[in-house]
């Protein structure tokens, strides 16, 4: 697909339902998908989902972004990430809505390559996933002049990272959003440039009202909230239209003075020998022990089935992360963990699952390493 063709007026204008990644035997002809754009995604199941987000929605979040992160039309937009996602669609979609550039990278992704790419196009704004935030801090290449903010998401860009990455100049800025809510409901602004990086808190764009629940789970309410989800039932696509101006999440978020700071997902808790362990903390933590030499998108912590312990938690590598790396990560992880957080030996994927934009493939991964109950 050419993405630019995401920035024409006649585009924007068109009633036609449209599936920037493509649609299974074309979009259902229903009214109540005019002036829609529909993303892919999998709901608890595994099952195929289709989120209808207007035009009008897509173009509000646009519109938010760009004032927040002071876009004019002298400014360019440049795009690294696929369309088909709605964070890569959203880079479009804000190009369109403040009328200035736009450039597509339009090839695989290479570090060197996008620095180069960058530079030459004079971008002023990009988004991009920690996983290439990492490889650009991990080849030391020092950011373009022209280069004014850098949206990190689709997942947690941790300190070390970040920290790693703003000496080398990039403007990384932490951001949380979810196709529902079309692209970002939180972003942290220029003005925090001026300090050391942190990953929370990340404040609120001003179109978003939030609030969380006893057990911390985040719900939200905004004009660019999804209109409704196009689920396969019995063979069928049925339209599954919002029916409460408030969407819950199962994002566990703390919520102070207009900041949210991400405290994972209130699924990624299991029993281990009767005690309650977040992997998702884990996670964290052997990031942090390892510094900015592992990102965080390069392995996963997952239960599996244990028939004494309940769940048994495995760390799952990328084959592309340093042995030595993971050795001492796991040494200095076990030097600390009590009993009921230790972990099984490390796995190492050869083809380790990730999602359009980089993100591991929990369910997916966790299936593939799992043996046999009690194993």
């Amino acid at each position: 697909m050419d993405s630019s063709l995401l920035t024409s007026p006649g585009f924007w204008n068109a009633a036609e339902p449209f599936a920037p990644g493509g649609f299974p035997g074309g979009i259902p002809d229903l009214p109540e998908l005019r002036g829609h754009v529909l993303f892919e995604t999998s709901g608890s199941t595994g099952e195929p989902k289709w989120i209808a987000l207007s035009k009008a929605a897509l173009f509000a979040s646009a519109e938010a972004v760009n004032l927040h992160l002071e876009v004019s039309p002298r400014s360019c937009w440049g795009l690294a990430l696929p369309p088909r996602h709605v964070g890569g669609f959203g880079v479009a979609a804000r190009a369109f809505a403040a009328g200035c550039g736009f450039r597509e990278f339009g090839r695989s992704w290479d570090a060197r390559g996008f620095f180069s790419w960058l530079a030459e196009n004079e971008v002023t704004h990009t988004s991009l996933v920690p996983t290439q935030v990492h490889d650009l801090a991990a080849a030391g290449l020092r950011a373009p002049s022209t280069l004014r903010a850098v949206v990190v998401g689709g997942g947690r860009l941790d300190m070390d990272t970040g920290r790693a990455a703003r000496r080398l100049g990039w403007p990384v800025l932490a951001s949380y959003g979810m196709t529902e809510a079309a692209s970002q409901i939180a972003t942290q602004g220029l003005d925090a440039l001026e300090d050391l990086y942190q990953p929370a808190p990340i404040p609120l764009l001003p179109i978003w009202r939030a609030e969380t629940s006893v057990e911390e789970t985040l719900r939200i309410a905004g004009p660019a909230l999804f209109s409704g989800v196009l689920a396969l039932v019995d063979g069928s696509w049925v339209y599954q239209p919002r029916i409460s101006e408030w969407h819950g999440t199962d994002d566990r978020m703390r919520l102070e003075n207009g900041g949210l700071t991400p405290l994972g997902r209130a699924d990624a808790k299991v029993k281990v020998l009767g005690e309650l362990v977040d992997v998702e903390q884990i996670e964290r933590e052997i990031a942090a022990l390892a510094g900015a030499a592992l990102a965080t998108g390069g392995f996963v912590v997952v239960a599996v089935p244990d028939a004494r312990a309940e769940h048994a938690l495995v760390p799952v590598f990328d084959v592309m992360v340093d042995a030595a790396v993971i050795a001492e990560a796991m040494r200095a992880y076990d030097r600390q963990a009590p009993g009921f957080r230790r972990l099984r030996p490390a796995v190492v994927l050869a083809e380790f699952p990730r999602s359009p934009l980089g993100k591991p493939l929990r369910r997916e991964i966790a299936r593939r390493i799992a043996g046999p109950p009690g194993a």
